[in-house]
């Protein structure tokens, strides 16, 4: 990965990774969860929107090929992804969920090597089962003393699974559109969805705290928008699975903001479990892949 594509990644992962305590003030702050969704992502979209009609802005609509593509990526990388992390924050803290979020590099292993045929070594599987045993501690954790599965817990990970699958699957696309455009129209596609949740918006916005405006702004804003951009121009760039391994740092920030904003930690078993995952991921990303080769190319030059 070239130094561009690492740094617009890793300023992608760090606003993605300070978005979970934000999430969990506006939560707390007046907003209930299908709420906070909607307003985040109707900042986002009036600001694409902007952008979009500003004057000398070449701004292409989508080839007729690509609309039922952009139209299903967006709802699973954009609705599903958000609706569930967020319903799933109303129940788990913020650096558990950013933990949990942090395994998507080992779901983008799995999609790559059965849908990409990507392959792993002996010692990538091992990372793979590192990776998941860390996944369950943190998921069992959530629940504190008890060790079940929380349903909070398990929303989460379903999302780090849906954006997976968002970030593997948008490549191919990136080759005809600017990461910009792209991004746009994701984040229209997704909002459309969003919009059930708009019956007492006015209201809770009447009721909702300062801090909880400003968090749920800060979101739409930073994470919901400009870093969905400079994380699409990183995947541009570089290897879909070499970006996302990236997200391994995800849970150390969300921890830290969450610790250092809403006094908030997770459980030791969930601190535990995050060390297993992360270090899983590395063992894949670092030792266990192979350079495959697809019609005699590799799978890096194949996107």
């Amino acid at each position: 990965m070239n130094a561009k594509a690492f740094s617009l990644a890793l300023f992608s992962v760090l606003i993605w990774g300070s978005s979970f305590a934000a999430i969990r003030v506006g939560l707390q702050g007046g907003y209930d969860a299908g709420q906070n969704v909607l307003v985040r992502f109707l900042i986002a979209s009036v600001l694409f929107l902007i952008f979009a009609l500003w004057p000398g802005t070449k701004f292409r609509l989508p080839q007729k090929g690509d609309i039922i593509p952009i139209l299903v990526l967006g709802w699973i990388g954009i609705s599903v992804y958000h609706i569930f992390v967020t319903f799933g924050m109303e129940t788990i803290s913020a650096g558990t969920a950013g933990m949990l979020v942090g395994s998507g590099p080992i779901f983008t292993a799995l999609i790559a090597f059965f849908i990409l045929k990507e392959r792993l070594t002996g010692i990538g599987w091992i990372g793979l089962g590192i990776g998941f045993i860390g996944i369950l501690f943190i998921a069992f954790g959530s629940a504190g003393a008890s060790l079940t599965l929380t349903n909070g817990a398990l929303l989460v990970l379903i999302a780090a699974f849906a954006s997976a699958i968002f970030f593997v699957f948008q490549k191919p696309l990136l080759t005809r559109y600017s990461a910009i455009e792209l991004t746009a129209y994701f984040t229209w596609a997704g909002t459309l969805p969003f919009l059930i949740f708009s019956p007492g918006l006015f209201t809770a916005m009447q009721g909702a705290t300062p801090e909880a405006h400003l968090a749920t702004l800060y979101v739409g804003v930073f994470p919901a928008a400009i870093a969905y951009v400079t994380w699409a121009t990183a995947l541009s760039l570089a290897n879909a699975s070499s970006v996302s391994s990236l997200i391994y740092l995800e849970p150390a920030v969300a921890i830290v903001v969450a610790w250092m904003w809403l006094h908030e930690l997770p459980t030791p078993l969930s601190l535990i479990g995050g060390v297993i995952a992360i270090g899983g991921v590395m063992i894949v990303n670092l030792m266990g892949r192979k350079r495959p080769v697809i019609s005699g190319k590799t799978a890096e030059s194949s996107f």
